[in-house]
C-alpha cells in the first residue's frame, strides 16, 4: 500500500485560466467605463472610435490575468517567492492596462 502525498493531489492553478483573464479583463472595463464617465465629451469626430478603448482595454486586462496564472508556480512556492510574484504580477498588470489605456483613449487631434 502506498501513500500519496496531499500536496501531489493538489493542483498549481486553483482556478481556470479563463477565470483569471476574465477578472483581470473585467476590472480593467469597470475602470475605462469610469475614465470614460469623468472625462466629459469624446474629442473624435467619428463616434466609431469609441469602440478602440473598449477592444484594448479589456485585453490588456487579460493580458495582466494571464501573467496572474503563469506566476502561481511561484506563488505557491512560499516565502520571498510569494511576495516577489505578487509584486510582478501587479507590475505587470498596471504597467499593461497603462499602456492600453493610453493606446486606447488617444484619439486624432
Amino acid at each position: 500500500m502506498t501513500t500519496r502525498s496531499s500536496t501531489a493531489d493538489t493542483p498549481v492553478h486553483p482556478r481556470p485560466l479563463r477565470s483569471r483573464m476574465l477578472q483581470g479583463a473585467g476590472f480593467a472595463t469597470a475602470l475605462l467605463i469610469v475614465f470614460m464617465l469623468l472625462g466629459g465629451e469624446p474629442n473624435p469626430n467619428p463616434r466609431t472610435l469609441m469602440i478602440l478603448p473598449f477592444l484594448t482595454v479589456p485585453f490588456g486586462g487579460a493580458l495582466g490575468g494571464l501573467v496572474y496564472y503563469l506566476m502561481d508556480f511561484m506563488r505557491y512556492q512560499g516565502g520571498w517567492r510569494r511576495n516577489l510574484a505578487n509584486v510582478l504580477s501587479l507590475l505587470i498588470y498596471v504597467l499593461l492596462l497603462a499602456a492600453t489605456l493610453i493606446v486606447g483613449l488617444n484619439g486624432p487631434d
